[in-house]
């Protein structure tokens, strides 16, 4: 399921329980040996070995290079092996302190939290958050009456329940003070999640996510916005008790919300930049998420060349692939392991990843504002050799999945991707909603 507003908190989630399945791929890693990788019977849908024509205005190779992580509006990213062992899953540190000490007091790093720029807002586990900290930051409460504020988030294949909490944080040289946060698997909430929350497993556990929580840094200020102020639906934000809860109006400042928008500068919106990797992929892959646009030299979007898409409110646009126009479902999505699509001329294995007997190059043709369309070219490899390999940063990894075109996590090595803020402006994007991106 994907929820409207919250949509894709994130599809990348989608894929989760199929990559726990698989979460020693390459041996080595948290202290795993196996080598397993995804197999099935790939004769449900015809494999392809003939290359599609592509459009060449833009690579299937993009040549950027992140700009240096060490400046004062910039974190590190790294894909890796880490002890969840998810491949393409780009992870940062987010430090957490005591809401309204300018990021000063009772403060903890929570580090493996991954980068999501289809979602918006900091969650982050109660278990990744040490009690001396957790114990600091305040839940929200309802006035009057004093019930506890709590949220749920539905994601493709699983929901997270918890409280929502103020925090100021720190990233490099950025604060945000009194950001609402959710706190995923909270104790705190003894009440058990309505029922419009449980459509899917919990996720209860850093392990069920692949991370110790989500940083969603994608267009919207708010998670819910506007629909959740005066006339809440169900499956957003609740009032809690200590065993029932009832849905709530939430006003915006108090949602949990994108935290680059509470920085003091470098607030409009965030590029995040990776390396590029090899068609086999590689072992570990690092990159830069860069806060602001338009705001200093090293996130600079006007006159970079890049391609600027207007979006809606989530961060979505239109494409059109093999004849088919997805209009408002195509989406850059960092949160999403692979490319998702559907091409029935692409043999899969039993868990729905594209294993082609050859590479196949492919493209995309997305709509700009002034009417004028560009093309992404793209490349699919077997997921079954990509697993294989040991290798965790894979630029052609792709799996079967209708209604949307999702350019994951393999759409992001080799290129600048700007999010730009609704009601924020740049001197290269204009006012946001936007993305776009730059490939050398």
């Amino acid at each position: 399921m994907i929820r409207t507003n919250m949509k894709r908190t994130m599809t990348w989630a989608f894929v989760a329980a199929l990559f726990a399945v698989f979460a020693a791929c390459g041996g080595g890693g948290g202290g795993s040996s196996s080598s397993a990788s995804p197999t099935g019977d790939s004769s449900s849908t015809p494999a392809s070995n003939t290359p599609a024509a592509t459009n060449t205005l833009d690579s299937a190779n993009p040549t950027a290079n992140p700009t240096s992580s060490t400046a004062a509006n910039t974190v590190p990213v790294t894909v890796a092996a880490t002890q969840f062992n998810r491949v393409n899953s780009p992870l940062i540190s987010v430090t957490v302190c005591t809401a309204g000490t300018h990021a000063t007091s009772n403060c903890t790093t929570v580090n493996n939290v991954l980068v999501d720029t289809e979602s918006f807002g900091l969650r982050l586990f109660a278990s990744a958050i040490p009690s001396t900290t957790l114990g600091t930051l305040m839940p929200q409460t309802q006035t009057p009456g004093g019930a506890t504020i709590a949220e749920c988030a539905v994601f493709g294949s699983g929901y997270s329940w918890g409280t929502v909490r103020n925090v100021d944080i720190r990233m490099a040289g950025e604060v945000g003070q009194n950001v609402p946060i959710q706190v995923m698997a909270d104790p705190l909430l003894t009440a058990s999640a309505p029922g419009d929350c449980q459509v899917q497993p919990a996720l209860d556990v850093p392990s069920d996510l692949g991370a110790n929580g989500i940083l969603g840094v994608g267009v919207a200020p708010q998670d819910c916005g506007s629909q959740c102020v005066s006339n809440s639906p169900a499956g957003f934000y609740y009032a809690c008790g200590s065993s029932t809860c009832s849905v709530a109006n939430q006003a915006l400042a108090a949602q949990v919300g994108n935290p680059v928008q509470y920085f003091a500068t470098d607030n409009n919106g965030v590029v995040l930049e990776m390396q590029p990797v090899a068609s086999t992929g590689a072992s570990s892959a690092i990159g830069t998420l860069v806060f602001g646009i338009d705001t200093q030299s090293n996130n600079t979007l006007a006159g970079s060349g890049a391609t600027v898409l207007q979006t809606d409110s989530s961060g979505d646009f239109n494409a059109t692939y093999n004849g088919v126009t997805y209009n408002g479902t195509s989406y850059f999505d960092s949160g999403s392991s692979v490319l998702f699509f559907e091409d029935s001329t692409i043999g899969t294995n039993g868990l729905k990843y594209y294993v082609p007997g050859t590479t196949l190059a492919r493209s995309i043709s997305i709509a700009i504002s002034n009417l004028a369309s560009a093309t992404i070219d793209f490349n699919v490899v077997s997921a079954n050799t990509l697993f294989a390999s040991g290798n965790y940063a894979f630029d052609d990894m792709a799996s079967y999945m209708t209604g949307i075109f999702d350019m994951g996590m393999p759409f992001f090595y080799g290129r600048h991707v700007y999010y730009g803020i609704s009601g924020t402006t740049s001197s290269g994007g204009g006012t946001g909603p936007y993305v776009a991106f730059a490939s050398s």
